[in-house]
């Protein structure tokens, strides 16, 4: 049987808020640096900790990787014969430091590593290995070596990464504060079945096999049930799962979505099972999972991932383009309104600094725009990644025996600029939603039409479904996936273009939005969770504002055809469009009309091209302002001062003081300014 969801172990000396963790009574802010010390000789380690320290960063973050501490199959060496790899000396070091920790023993880090930390004789063990639609191994064409990627389904694999963490957890168990530095863990890395992502590129293994029938079982309950949904007759659920998109009409189209489904329960079981053994070994922090750029169209779903850890955070590669910003803020606004909903912070479990040599090169300014950026739109503490250099990683602010470059006094103030102005404690307000339903995105990855190619690809460069969909309308009359995506990226445009604040939101957090946002906007491509049908005919019915687009939900999240409620039919009257459609002239009136009727304040700042933040405490009051250049050109800010008389950049500590409640000043191409407010 599958993991039962469960309340987590996570000790009351360590408790997560929403500005980082709680340890004996005081809130730490999450500001967090790696090093990988069994990549350094242990006379590096405490130069390598201390710049941490130099840069005002809080915690040491630290993978564990199995496949370098395995020395025999089920043997492990902690320190005992290579010095290197003596975890828990390294761990007590930076306890000594006056540091935190977090570890993450994987199974699966990356890292950069080949195998990404895997033990060779697991990668070539068949049994291990995730099978691609005709059997074969899936291959992962990675540098520095191409390699077979493990199952997530895979018993045999589960049970030796099962054993690894026993064995990780159980040496770093003694360390756990407050009798050791260890306040948070992370199980596994990047989840969405090593890079191999697409649905029909894997995973046709046979445990995944078995696990598909399972989950169609628990979905369905009887085989009869099944054939109604798939319009065909059955007697078992021995249904064979779909090897590619050979859809002729839109009813076949939810035997597809039942195996994108299927894939996205199937990662949340593996690290539940992962967790366990965490949890077994006494390694009991709240514990994390990191999702990679591109998460939205990856089987990676947050709402089934909240199962297994405590919490969700994002890995930030972008750089400094109009079109990364725009999904910079996608992800961090949607990852700050899921951690507000449920008392956790957004953090960033890895946020570039540097680059592996083998892939394209990000510079600092990329990264940098890209951590302020992040902040601009939600994000409360970061991971610097890399804050220490090593082997195949270049670039970091400290080289390798803990030397500063140039670039590190950049991250040095930012740091203790967050700091001063007690950015872990202010909010980021987005009275409007909008909610991208994962019955969408699952629809996305369905239809994408450029076969191994994943879907990510085009979701990380700043481009979606109308980009990369398949365009057959299915006999419904409209592309409906594409016709979702264009009607979400035109309201995103005409709320930026109105300067209106709004955050983009998973459909799981509906019955949030309902309650915090003043106009909550549902995406909608004709499909739609009976859940979020639900909570929208009970918003209605109560008279919150509320709008759907570009398709009435007539049917529902595996687009088998449902009869609305009859409060959703016949709701769309009153003062604010309730159904909207992708026209933009249309989208611009219901948007015109529902900032008169709400009363909803659009952010003063000029020229058209600057994007602006506000963030305020816990009374409401303006603390801190970001304002965004992505352009390859310099600009001339105007911004409404929000009530401030000073505002002093905490990075160059320049300030510039307000004349008639406006601020005026210098934006470099490429940059963003983060301001304190006085």
């Amino acid at each position: 049987m599958p993991p039962k969801s469960r309340p987590h172990h996570t000790t009351p000396r360590v408790q997560l808020v929403r500005g980082g963790i709680v340890v004996s009574e005081r809130t730490i802010p999450l500001l967090a640096g790696s090093v990988h010390y069994w990549r350094m000789p242990p006379e590096s380690w405490r130069a390598g900790l201390e710049a941490l320290l130099s840069l005002g960063l809080k915690l040491v973050d630290t993978y564990i990787p199995w496949g370098v501490h395995e020395q025999l199959p089920g043997q492990f060496d902690f320190g005992e014969r290579d010095p290197r790899l003596d975890v828990v000396k390294f761990l007590r070091l930076a306890e000594e430091l006056g540091l935190y920790a977090i570890v993450r023993p994987g199974p699966h880090i990356n890292a950069e590593l080949t195998h990404f930390g895997l033990p060779e004789r697991i990668i070539w063990d068949p049994a291990c290995q995730a099978r691609s639609a005709s059997g074969r191994p899936v291959v992962l064409p990675v540098p520095p070596l191409a390699f077979p990627v493990p199952s997530y389904a895979s018993r045999t694999f589960l049970e030796e990464a099962r054993r690894w963490l026993l064995a990780a957890g159980t040496r770093c168990a003694p360390l756990c504060y407050p009798d050791g530095p260890i306040v948070l863990s992370q199980v596994d890395n990047e989840g969405a079945m090593y890079f191999r992502d697409g649905v029909y590129d894997q995973d046709y293994h046979p445990d995944a096999v078995r696990l598909y029938r399972r989950f169609l079982e628990r979905k369905y309950e009887t085989p009869e049930n099944l054939g109604r949904a798939l319009g065909r007759e059955l007697d078992s659920f021995e249904l064979e799962p779909p090897r590619e998109l050979d859809a002729q009409r839109s009813r076949d189209l939810t035997y597809h979505l039942d195996w994108a489904e299927a894939q996205e329960e199937l990662l949340s079981d593996a690290l539940s099972v992962m967790r366990e053994a965490l949890d077994e070994s006494g390694l009991c922090v709240p514990c994390s999972h990191n999702l990679p750029i591109g998460e939205a169209l990856t089987p990676l779903d947050p709402s089934r991932l909240e199962r297994a850890v405590d919490y969700i955070g994002l890995d930030y590669y972008h750089v400094a383009t109009p079109a990364q910003r725009t999904e910079i803020a996608r992800r961090t606004s949607e990852l700050s309104v899921r951690s507000e909903a449920r008392n956790t912070p957004a953090f960033a479990c890895e946020l570039g600094a540097g680059f592996p040599p083998f892939f394209p090169a990000l510079t600092e300014q990329d990264n940098l725009f890209t951590a302020l950026a992040a902040l601009a739109y939600g994000l409360r503490g970061f991971n610097l990644y890399m804050a220490v250099e090593r082997d195949r990683w270049i670039g970091a602010p400290y080289d390798r025996h803990g030397r500063e470059r140039p670039f590190a006094d950049a991250w040095r103030r930012l740091a203790r600029g967050l700091e001063a102005a007690r950015f872990h404690e202010l909010t980021r307000e987005a009275p409007v939603h909008l909610v991208v339903p994962r019955s969408l995105r699952r629809l996305q990855r369905v239809l994408h039409a450029f076969g191994p190619l994943s879907a990510v690809i085009f979701q990380i460069v700043g481009s979606g479904a109308a980009d990369s969909g398949l365009e057959d309308e299915l006999e419904l009359g409209a592309p409906f996936a594409i016709d979702a995506e264009l009607f979400l990226r035109r309201v995103e445009e005409e709320l930026e273009r109105r300067r209106i604040p709004f955050a983009v939101v998973g459909g799981d957090l509906i019955e949030h939005s309902l309650e915090h946002a003043r106009f909550t906007i549902v995406t909608c491509s004709g499909g739609l969770e009976r859940r979020i049908v639900r909570a929208a005919s009970r918003a209605l019915r109560e008279g919150r504002s509320l709008a759907i687009g570009p398709h009435f939900p007539q049917r529902d999240e595996a687009l088998v055809p449902r009869e609305p409620p009859s409060e959703l039919r016949h709701a769309f009257e009153g003062s604010l469009p309730r159904f909207w459609d992708a026209d933009p002239t249309r989208i611009s009136a219901a948007i015109e009309q529902a900032t008169r009727v709400l009363g909803l304040e659009p952010l003063h700042a000029s020229p058209s091209e600057l994007y602006v933040t506000v963030h305020h405490d816990s009374e409401h009051r303006a603390r801190v302002l970001f304002a965004i250049n992505p352009h390859p050109r310099p600009l001339s800010a105007e911004v409404q001062a929000f009530g401030a008389s000073h505002a002093e950049d905490l990075l160059d500590g320049s300030v510039v003081s307000a004349a008639f409640s406006t601020l005026s000043f210098p934006v470099p191409e490429r940059s963003v300014r983060i301001f304190k407010l006085t």
